[in-house]
C-alpha cells in the first residue's frame, strides 16, 4: 500500500531525523566514553558515565525504536517493501540487532554510572563500553550506506511480488514460480 506523497515525505523525514539523531548520540556517547577511559580527574570521569547514563536512556533508546518504527512504516508504505530488497533487509536485521544490543549494553552504562569507574580494577568495564560505542557507530553508518547506495538485489519474496504485479497489469493470471509448468 502506497502512502501519498505528503505522508510519505512526512514519515521520511521523521526516519532520517530519528536516524540521523541516534548516529549523532552514539557519537556523543563514543566521546563522553573516551573522556571517561582516558580522564584523570574522578569528578570529570563519574560526571562522564553520570552523562553517559543520561543520554544512553533519554536520547539513545528513544531515537533508537523511533528510528525502528518509522522505518518499518517507510518499508510498508513505499514501493521498496519491507521484504523485497534485501539492502531494507539488511537494514531491518542491522536496526533490530543493534537496538536489542544497545538495552543490553545501556546495563553496562548504568553499572558505570553507580560505579566508580576512575580505578584501574575496572579498566575493561571502560574498555568495553568504549568498544561497543563504536562499533554502533560502525553499525549505523553502515545502515546509512545502505540508505544512500541502495545495492541492487531483489529477495525471492520481492521477486514473486514483482511477478504478480507484472501480471495483474497485463490482465493474466500470476504465474507463480514454485507452481509445476504445463504438461
Amino acid at each position: 500500500m502506497a502512502m501519498p506523497p505528503g505522508i510519505r515525505k512526512l514519515a521520511l523525514t521523521a526516519h532520517v531525523a530519528s536516524s540521523v539523531g541516534w548516529l549523532g548520540s552514539v557519537a556523543t556517547f563514543l566521546a563522553l566514553a573516551l573522556a571517561g577511559l582516558n580522564g584523570q580527574d574522578p569528578q570529570q570521569v563519574r560526571g562522564a558515565y553520570l552523562a553517559m547514563e543520561l543520554t544512553g536512556w533519554y536520547v539513545i533508546v528513544p531515537l533508537a525504536f523511533a528510528t525502528l518504527l518509522t522505518g518499518l512504516i517507510q518499508s510498508l508504505g513505499t514501493t521498496w517493501g519491507l521484504l523485497r530488497h534485501y539492502w531494507v533487509l539488511a537494514k531491518l536485521v542491522l536496526t533490530v540487532l543493534a537496538t536489542f544490543l544497545l538495552l543490553l549494553h545501556m546495563q553496562v552504562a548504568a553499572a558505570a554510572a553507580r560505579t566508580n569507574l576512575s580505578g584501574s580494577d575496572l579498566s575493561g568495564m571502560r574498555i568495553q563500553l568504549v568498544a561497543d560505542a563504536a562499533a554502533a557507530v560502525a553499525v549505523l553508518l553502515t545502515t546509512t550506506a545502505l540508505s544512500i547506495y541502495k545495492p541492487r538485489g531483489i529477495t525471492k519474496y520481492g521477486w514473486r511480488v514483482q511477478n504478480k504485479q507484472r501480471a495483474d497489469r497485463a490482465g493474466s493470471p500470476a504465474m507463480d514460480e514454485a507452481a509445476p509448468a504445463p504438461a
